[in-house]
């Protein structure tokens, strides 16, 4: 039996369901289409379902987000912006994307906004290009009276061309919560620029301004980043912003995890970077609950240099999810959006007060946003890694990850991240967060990392752990889930979904 028609057995009302009715109906469609596709959908579906996800960056977005993503759309090439396309019969591209750009302004109160990045590290990539030319290529077309590169000489384009490999991007260190995009050896942005890093306190492990200053007026960077991946503080963007000043910097905030508290008025004052920075990237999904996807904000000064995503790095826009941002964009608009992100806050803090009464070692010893850094290694002999894979195997997804002078090293690292985002969605509070400190708490002390066969030495991939507390923090975990379901209005029988 399709899973459409068994909803439709129940005789709901049509008018209060048709998200559900194209959800289904599109499975059911990918079922005869695509078994194995539509079963491993249902399968993660499921999966989903029956974990805590407390990965930082992921979140849930809604139905009809998600539906926004499957339509003709995906077959319209859009290169450009707004009614400055290279191809043909965009009009109702334009329609779409002036929308999502309308409704970002809005939410955020920027002057401008750019809605086609594929991922933050595209709008990373626009951005950081888009400054570049602002700043060295047409200063260095009007003084040669030209209009565009193409007019150059091959050595005037060349003198303009090593400028650009030339110039020096400031951005936080990856190993103390800043992004593989802020000048990480291991991404391009370090090949684009003389990557330079600021740190963080050795003690507190919180940004020292002070340093910052002193590394910007050392290296005179044509770019300052703010932002994180992994960092559980708020940043003042008043300071780096006379930081960017005093040096002659264009500043940039990358606000991808926090995107959302920016939008629920829950960071305001100086720790809204829409108020201080030139430029503002962004992701569409973490704490915002849209679709996967990136955009970027930004004064009137950057707009023409922004809108140019094509042809300096991107290739064809996706309509498909632009329309899918505009849905995610008036969704946050709603007045609820700023009780659920202010809820986020609220549930890490407890999260974190939880975990440090139990003298869990915590990375700055708290939050003030959504993230909690947990440190492992120190606190329980456990690598990041190890303590991933036994989160998994109780049904919660958690990431390893690096903290500040981690012990060891990128890939298995000392450190777990928890964001409270996607729980935060599904309806849990402060009381659901503590007792999620302790079945984390239960679970790591009672772990003690399995001997690796090759070296007879403690692994840092794997931890053992008594069976009966693994099933205890099991059986904990279902019961909390069974009281806050995901899609209630979805039901699912993987059993219908013939491989």
């Amino acid at each position: 039996m399709g899973l459409l028609k068994k909803f439709l057995e129940n005789k709901p009302s049509v008018d209060d369901n048709l998200e559900t009715i194209a959800y289904l109906a599109s499975l059911d469609n990918l079922q005869k289409k695509a078994p194995r596709i539509a079963h491993a959908i249902i399968e993660e579906i499921q999966r989903q379902r029956n974990s805590l996800k407390l990965i930082a960056s992921e979140n849930y977005s809604s139905l009809a987000v998600q539906l926004a993503m499957g339509n003709l759309l995906t077959d319209k090439y859009a290169e450009g912006h707004p009614h400055h396309r290279f191809y043909a019969g965009c009009e109702n591209i334009d329609t779409i994307e002036a929308e999502a750009v309308s409704l970002a302004k809005t939410l955020f109160e920027a002057d401008h906004a750019y809605v086609q990045p594929h991922s933050g590290a595209d709008a990373n990539l626009v951005a950081f290009w888009g400054i570049l030319i602002k700043r060295l290529e047409q200063p260095a077309l009007l003084a040669l009276e030209k209009t565009n590169v193409s007019q150059l000489s091959k050595e005037e384009y060349e003198k303009i061309r090593l400028q650009f490999s030339q110039q020096k991007l400031l951005g936080m260190a990856l190993d103390c919560g800043g992004h593989l995009t802020h000048g990480s050896r291991a991404n391009v942005s370090s090949k684009m620029f003389q990557a330079v890093s600021y740190g963080l306190d050795h003690r507190t492990h919180l940004i020292d301004y002070k340093e910052v200053r002193d590394i910007a007026r050392r290296e005179k960077p044509a770019i300052l980043l703010a932002g994180y991946s992994a960092y559980p503080r708020l940043i003042d963007f008043s300071i780096m912003r006379e930081i960017a000043d005093e040096v002659g910097a264009t500043f940039v905030v990358d606000m991808a995890h926090f995107a959302g508290l920016v939008a629920g008025k829950v960071l305001k004052g100086v720790y809204n970077p829409i108020l201080y920075a030139d430029v503002v990237t962004s992701t569409s999904h973490k704490t915002l609950r849209g679709p996967r996807g990136g955009f970027i904000l930004c004064t009137e000064a950057y707009k023409e240099f922004m809108d140019k995503g094509c042809p300096h790095v991107l290739g064809g826009p996706l309509p498909h999810v632009m329309a899918a941002k505009a849905l995610a964009f008036r969704e946050a608009l709603d007045p609820s959006f700023s009780s659920y992100a202010e809820q986020i806050v609220k549930n890490a803090k407890a999260l974190a007060q939880a975990l440090m009464a139990k003298k869990v070692h915590l990375i700055t010893n708290g939050t003030d946003n959504h993230l909690v850094l947990i440190d492992v290694q120190r606190t329980f002999g456990l690598s990041g890694r190890a303590a991933e894979n036994l989160l998994s195997s109780v049904h919660m997804t958690a990431n390893r990850n690096s903290i500040p002078q981690d012990p060891n090293g990128p890939w298995y690292c000392a450190g777990i991240r928890l964001g409270t985002a996607a729980l935060t969605t599904r309806g849990m509070k402060e009381q659901e967060m503590e007792k999620i400190a302790t079945i984390l708490y239960d679970l790591f002390k009672a772990a003690r990392p399995s001997e690796d066969p090759k070296t007879g030495k403690p692994s840092l991939a794997k931890a053992s752990i008594d069976e009966k507390v693994r099933e205890r923090a099991k059986n904990e975990i279902a019961e909390m889930l069974s009281s806050f379901p995901l899609y209630p209005e979805i039901v699912l029988s993987p059993e219908t979904i013939a491989v």
